[in-house]
C-alpha cells in the first residue's frame, strides 16, 4: 500500500444497492463514474474497494512534472495570470509555422 493518504474525503454517498456481479465478475458502475478515464483500486483485509480516479499524462508532456524548477515556473505563472499580472504583448501569428 503507498505511504500517501488514498482516502482524500470521508464524504460517501450511497449509490448502489445490493449490486451483484454477473458470472465473470463484473460490477456496473454506471452513473457511479464520471470524468475519469482510469482508475487505481484498493482493497482492505475487510474486502472494502475504493477505486480512485486517475487521468494519464501523455510521455510527451511528462518531462515537466519530473522537472521540479520548470513545474514550479508554470504554476507561478498560471497563478500570476489568474491574479491579473500578465501583460498582452500582441498576436505571435506571424511566427507560427504550419
Amino acid at each position: 500500500m503507498p505511504t500517501f493518504a488514498v482516502l482524500k474525503n470521508t464524504d460517501f454517498q450511497l449509490v448502489s444497492e445490493f449490486a451483484q456481479p454477473d458470472a465473470k465478475k463484473r460490477l456496473s458502475l454506471g452513473e457511479a463514474l464520471h470524468g475519469a478515464t482510469a482508475y487505481n483500486i484498493y482493497r482492505n483485509p475487510l474486502g472494502q474497494l475504493i477505486l480512485d480516479p486517475v487521468k494519464t499524462i501523455p510521455a510527451s508532456e511528462m518531462w515537466l512534472y519530473e522537472n521540479a524548477e520548470a513545474l514550479a515556473s508554470v504554476k507561478q505563472g498560471l497563478r500570476e495570470s489568474a491574479e491579473g499580472k500578465s501583460v498582452y504583448r500582441g498576436s505571435f501569428a506571424k511566427h507560427a509555422r504550419e
